[in-house]
Formats: structure tokens, C-alpha cells, sequence
């Protein structure tokens, strides 16, 4: 296991029990860094969506744990936010709540000189994704040659 993959499992399992308590989801951790700076970010979610009070009481408990806890080597921010619109669809409740909606799936490298598909999500296992696209078609994917899946939306 990679250091960033130790963090992200290590504050999943202590933000949990929070979360759980305040009747919210934790919708995915990250540990990346972006312009020099680390950041551990928890993405929360919940019936409704999450303000930014729910984000601070999250933290502001969290950051007692984290500086009690002291794992993460490098300096770091830490971050509680909403996952926004574009959330990626990653755990197993992200698939079922996804069931029969349109979906976007981006491949790390071109299926029939394409790169983006959209259409219904039909099915998924461990392994693949599949779609129906406007013309009936359907296609299944390997989840390891998508870049990205998630929710399409039209503006």
C-alpha cells in the first residue's frame, strides 16, 4: 500500500464514526498534491446536500482527531467539501444510486477512435460498466480502462 493510499484509509477510518453520527456520507478521501501543497480532503454528502456548516462541524472535529493521530508525514491541509455535481461514481452505493441514469464514462484511451460515451447505466459488476446509448446500443466497459465515469448533466 502507497503512502497516499495509507493516509486516505487511515482518515477514512477515523472520520467515519463522525460522519456516521451526524447522519452524513463520506463520499470519497483524497490525499493529492496541487501547486506545492498537500491536501487530505473528505468529501461528505447527505439527503439534500451539505452546507458549509456540515462541512465545518466535520472538520473542526476532524482536526482534533488528525493532531492527536499525527500519520501524515509531509505538512498538509486538511478539507471537508461537498462533492459537487461532477461527482465520480467509485463505491458500490454510487452505482446503485446511479442505476438507469444517464452517465458519462471517459476511457484512458480511445474505444473506436472515441474517448467520451454517454448513455443509461444498465449494469455493472466488479469488473465493467454497461450502457445504453440514444441508438439502442449498449456497450460494457472494462472499469479499469475508464478515466472517469459519472452523472452527465445537461445545461
Amino acid at each position: 500500500m502507497s503512502k497516499r493510499e495509507s493516509y486516505e484509509a487511515r482518515t477514512e477510518e477515523l472520520i467515519t464514526p463522525i460522519i456516521e453520527r451526524m447522519n452524513f456520507e463520506l463520499v470519497d478521501v483524497e490525499y493529492v498534491k496541487e501547486g506545492g501543497t498537500w491536501y487530505l480532503r473528505a468529501y461528505i454528502d447527505k439527503e439534500g446536500g451539505i452546507t458549509v456548516n456540515d462541512c465545518e462541524a466535520v472538520a473542526r472535529e476532524m482536526n482534533e482527531i488528525l493532531d492527536r493521530e499525527d500519520f501524515v508525514e509531509d505538512s498538509y491541509v486538511f478539507e471537508v467539501s461537498s462533492p459537487g455535481l461532477g461527482r465520480p461514481l467509485k463505491k458500490e452505493k454510487d452505482y446503485v444510486r446511479s442505476m438507469g441514469k444517464e452517465v458519462e464514462i471517459r476511457t484512458y484511451r480511445a474505444i473506436n477512435r472515441e474517448k467520451e460515451f454517454y448513455g443509461i447505466l444498465t449494469a455493472y459488476d466488479d469488473a465493467t460498466v454497461t450502457i445504453e446509448q440514444e441508438d439502442g446500443e449498449k456497450l460494457t466497459f472494462e472499469k479499469s480502462d475508464i478515466a472517469l465515469i459519472r452523472l452527465a448533466f445537461d445545461f
